[in-house]
């Protein structure tokens, strides 16, 4: 098939790597406008972008469908097109982009849809406790996530974190993707029951609070792995936690609990298992504690 690939995170890698081998023409890549990052806020590509120039594919970087210019341009490619690909791409495509490729636009979304339609839905399926997750190739419509589905695929969430996830969904997707161009299926409406909204994760949200229990916290953590990252300010100090266990306590919210650094919460308490300080590389806990006391009673919040 002639394809335009649309994505820009690393989620979106797998699929364009998947349609490259398997010998569909990639007419045309879209990714987001590089952005300025890092300290010296230099101007950093997308991982579709460095993969699509790689592989010397043709690139577009528009900055929004809002344009006219911006779709006319997408309009006279997708003449020649038989479908567009979207994975986390990142723009909203209005009705005329949607309906230009002769299929129409198809899309790999990280959850079993109708649940977590929206920006975030890997964060919030393991934020909110969910026992499974998985990918959906939908045909894409205006609507938020409403499409019809093609394919899906599921896989528990267990004690993964969304970069676990990210990593497992981005694969099980480019396969499904694939084999859904190749054996084509009639379209299934999404069920009206179970919609969820996946929001996009604010920063606000990574902030760990004692008060509640160390389930939820534990939970905040894997979801918030790597990024932006959960924390917690021990001490006086910003400290990210990367991994934890939930022990059984009694509720003790805001202290440590011993000299290892166990958390009292709003039920049970959290063991740090891997954790981070500012401007330091990730470590154990245990090595953390080598060099920096965090006696019993120290507060937490």
């Amino acid at each position: 098939m002639r394809i335009i690939f649309m994505g820009t995170p690393g989620f979106a890698v797998p699929a364009l790597l998947a349609l490259h081998a398997a010998g569909h023409e990639l007419i045309a890549v879209y990714t987001r406008a590089p952005k300025p990052a890092g300290r010296g806020k230099q101007l950093q590509i997308s991982p579709v972008q460095a993969q699509a120039q790689a592989l010397g594919m043709k690139m577009f970087c528009p900055r929004s469908f809002r344009d006219a210019d911006a779709v006319e341009q997408f309009l006279a490619i997708a003449a020649d097109c038989d479908v567009a690909v979207v994975a986390a791409y990142g723009l909203i495509l209005p009705p005329a982009v949607l309906a230009a490729p002769r299929l129409g636009c198809l899309n790999i979304h990280g959850s079993l849809l109708p649940r977590w339609r929206g920006a975030a839905p890997i964060q919030r399926a393991v934020l909110a406790g969910d026992d499974v997750t998985g990918v959906t190739i939908m045909q894409m419509e205006a609507g938020l996530d409403t499409g019809p589905m093609l394919a899906t695929g599921e896989t528990p969430i267990s004690a993964k974190t969304s970069g676990d996830l990210f990593a497992e969904l981005a694969q099980m997707g480019a396969a499904l993707l694939i084999d859904v161009l190749a054996n084509p299926r009639p379209p299934v409406p999404q069920p009206d029951a179970g919609v969820t909204l996946a929001a996009r994760i604010a920063k606000s949200e990574a902030h760990l609070d004692p008060q509640q229990p160390a389930a939820v916290l534990e939970r905040q953590i894997r979801a918030f792995n790597p990024a932006p990252g959960a924390w917690l300010d021990i001490g006086g100090e910003r400290v990210k936690i990367l991994s934890a266990s939930v022990e059984a306590a009694d509720p003790a919210p805001g202290v440590t609990l011993d000299d290892r650094l166990l958390i009292g919460t709003g039920g049970d308490a959290l063991r740090p298992i891997v954790v981070q300080r500012a401007g330091k590389p990730a470590m154990p806990a245990q090595a953390l504690l080598n060099g920096w006391r965090v006696p019993a009673g120290t507060q937490v919040n």
